[in-house]
């Protein structure tokens, strides 16, 4: 599956601008903004348009409100058909279907590749929700 902010790049992210104390920026690996994740899961490009969703029950949403998505609530992500894709650990690893290691998301919402370099930024969201780069595009 593709990942999740390479639809924020491409579009991780309004009804009416945000304020800026309700939405986290995502950050690319060269610290660019590409998009925002608002307190109540809707996820913006850089320009403010919604491109998706993390609804009350952690459904993952595209644009137009199809489920693409879900996050378990011990970490484990399904597609939309409700098959395993991986998993974020309460520690930010992330891990694919298989138990492989692909990345990480640090403490400080660094978003990291499986080999420790720095991917991506997602300062003040929930782990999980960053975790979700390497499963979905919201394209």
């Amino acid at each position: 599956m593709k990942k999740i902010f390479a639809l924020l790049a491409s579009a991780i992210i309004l009804l009416a601008l945000p304020s800026k104390a309700d939405a986290q920026t995502i950050r690319d690996k060269y610290g660019s903004q590409i998009g925002s994740i608002q307190s109540d899961g809707t996820i913006r490009d850089k320009y403010g348009s919604q491109v998706g969703k993390i609804d009350s029950n952690n459904y993952v949403r595209d644009k137009y409100g199809s489920q693409i998505g879900k996050i378990d609530s011990d970490g484990t992500i399904r597609d939309k058909y409700g098959s395993q894709v991986g998993k974020v650990n309460s520690d930010g690893v992330v891990r694919d279907k298989y138990g492989s290691q692909i990345g990480k998301v640090d403490n400080d919402g660094t978003i990291r590749d499986k080999y420790g370099a720095s991917i991506g930024s997602a300062r003040g969201v929930p782990k999980t929700w960053a975790g979700l780069y390497f499963f979905f595009s919201l394209n």
